[in-house]
């Protein structure tokens, strides 16, 4: 597999995620970038928008094991990792393997959990592996978390804390559709569910090679620079209380290689940079109370922050031998 078989295999998941969802190209493009580049999505939006149909819609579009897990106020993490049990049968304990023992997990409206259930998460996302009293087991791969969560605003909601979001690869909001894709809609689920409807088009060893290819993609100096100098100016923006880590900046340049790859592009250019900045960067960042209290959105803030970076002028595609 090369570049353009990289670019052939995510058209082949999105074409069927379509059949699902109507409207939602550049969410569904991120979405297939974050599963490539092995990291995590957060779907947030108010409640009835798709969130939960998208992720249904992506993980039937993969050939592997697929687990949804309600969370709640009295979910707990043993819930989500599993428990050790007395079998009287055989006179020992025994693993009772839990939801996240999956390679595509749907962690259904993860913000209505505790604080304590959502931070039993974070060894899988980052680690990939889940520790129970005292015994590690390495999660299968492709292991890929899609989080539907509600607006903090809404009633029994846990923000949730910085360190659980940083783990997540990129954040996306997934908006209401317009009166055409209303009708749309209203068409394609009048007799039926398009969902029942489609059936697996790849295979997990297609996406962990396709990951393998993604780590070619040429990154010009100059454009890993100008990641840096953003990331830099949330470092040192009167308006920011925390900016982004340097996770956040290899986030970064992981998902721009696998995004370009997926329109078989061979390098990364700083419109792409820009483009994938309030998907990476965005829930990265804490503002002051004082710009919360205005309404002042992340996105506001990262939005002045590439006006005031130079962007850099290059034939990027000269940089590696394309004309």
């Amino acid at each position: 597999m090369e570049i353009l078989g990289v670019k052939i295999l995510g058209d082949k998941i999105k074409n069927n995620i379509e059949k699902v969802i109507i409207g939602k190209e550049e969410v569904i493009d991120i979405l297939i970038t974050s599963l490539i580049a092995g990291g995590h999505v957060l779907l947030e939006d108010v409640p009835g928008t798709g969130k939960t149909m998208l992720a249904k819609a992506m993980a039937k579009s993969i050939d592997s094991k697929f687990n949804r897990i309600q969370f709640t106020p009295d979910l707990l993490p043993s819930d989500l990792t599993g428990i050790n049990y007395f079998n009287q049968k055989i006179g020992e304990f025994q693993l009772r393997k839990g939801a996240i023992f999956t390679s595509i997990l749907l962690a259904d409206e993860i913000n209505r959990a505790t604080p304590r259930t959502q931070s039993s998460l974070l060894e899988a996302m980052e680690e990939k592996q889940v520790t129970i009293d005292g015994t590690t087991y390495k999660m299968t791969e492709p292991f890929f978390v899609i989080a539907t969560e509600n607006p903090v605003e809404n009633q029994g909601t846990f923000p949730l804390p910085e360190a659980q979001l940083d783990r997540f690869l990129v954040k996306v909001n997934m908006g209401y559709p317009t009166l055409e894709e209303g009708k749309e809609i209203f068409k394609r689920y009048i007799n039926d569910d398009p969902l029942d409807n489609i059936s697996s088009v790849v295979s997990k060893e297609e996406i962990i090679e396709a990951r393998m290819i993604c780590k070619k993609v040429f990154v010009h100096e100059d454009v890993q620079d100008y990641i840096l100098k953003i990331v830099n100016k949330t470092l040192n923006n009167d308006n920011i209380i925390l900016g982004v880590s340097p996770r956040g900046s290899l986030a970064m340049l992981k998902t721009a290689q696998v995004y370009v790859a997926l329109q078989g592009r061979e390098f990364v250019t700083p419109d792409d940079i820009k483009k994938l900045v309030p998907y990476v960067f965005s829930h990265r960042i804490v503002l002051k109370n004082s710009m919360r209290v205005k309404n002042i959105s992340n996105n506001f803030i990262l939005e002045e922050i590439l006006s005031e970076v130079e962007t850099p002028v290059e034939e990027w595609g000269n940089s590696i031998g394309i004309k």
